[in-house]
């Protein structure tokens, strides 16, 4: 009875430890309007709050009203060379929209929908703001590895490709730091 009570206080403080012993935050952001006629970003750029916490910010406007838009993204983990890693997935996101239908668009879209005016369903026109975004790894609803991982979205309207965002981002979980 001792013993156990004693190992779920250490298992205790151990699990209480390892929540801050978590590195999650973004290092680099790439985008690309391939169709400045559908799509026009004006902003896309992170920017250094403290040593732990990184903001991306976007600005974008979609010039014409679409109803067929569809995210085709890509996770990446970088060994060597950025490699694919788990996550391939097709979201048609105005019926993500409605319904959220995908897991993996679902853990994303709990990350940043709190910093975001893209919370509607289609038809998408006018400015699309993500503001103050920063990655909190108590969202994050699954075991990750540590590593530098790049998540690749490729933004289709209409079967068009419209506009390309790359985000990377470092997931470190340092237990001896704890």
């Amino acid at each position: 009875m001792r013993l156990s009570l004693v190992c779920c206080a250490l298992l205790g403080v151990f699990l209480s430890n390892f929540s801050f012993a978590v590195v999650f935050k973004f290092s680099n952001v790439v985008c690309e309007s391939y169709n400045k006629s559908w799509f026009q970003f004006h902003e896309c750029r992170l920017k250094a709050v403290s040593r732990e916490k990184v903001i991306f910010n976007l600005n974008g406007t979609v010039l014409h009203p679409t109803n067929n838009v569809f995210a085709h993204g890509n996770l990446y983990k970088r060994e060597s060379g950025y490699k694919p890693w788990l996550v391939r997935e097709v979201v048609d996101w105005c019926r993500f929209m409605r319904k959220n239908y995908n897991p993996a668009a679902k853990i994303f879209f709990s990350l940043f929908k709190e910093f975001t005016n893209i919370n509607h369903t289609c038809p998408f026109v006018g400015p699309q703001i993500v503001r103050g975004f920063y990655l909190r790894p108590e969202l994050l609803l699954l075991p990750f590895p540590t590593g530098e991982y790049m998540l690749s979205l490729r933004w289709f309207f209409d079967q068009k490709l419209q506009f390309d965002t790359n985000v990377s981002f470092v997931f470190v979980e340092d237990i001896m730091k704890a």
